[in-house]
């Protein structure tokens, strides 16, 4: 199937799981990842159940803290 992951187009395997996603595209500090799919947050305890479908778009996003002196 059809997903865009960060804007680029991806073949993937059917069935193909958050979580699955997330170790396939060897995403860094995968336990401070936020997920989005088409503009929907997904919680990372639904990572495992989250089945992707045809045509997802998926975002990876870090929230960073800090802040100006």
């Amino acid at each position: 199937m059809n997903i865009t992951v960060a804007g680029t187009k991806k073949e993937v395997a059917d069935g193909l799981t958050v979580s699955a996603l997330i170790e396939l595209e060897q995403v860094e500090t995968p336990q401070y990842v936020t997920v989005s799919v088409n503009e929907e947050f997904i919680g990372s305890d639904t990572f495992d159940a989250h089945v992707l479908k045809e045509g997802d778009e998926v975002e990876f996003l870090y929230f960073m803290g800090g802040g100006a002196r």
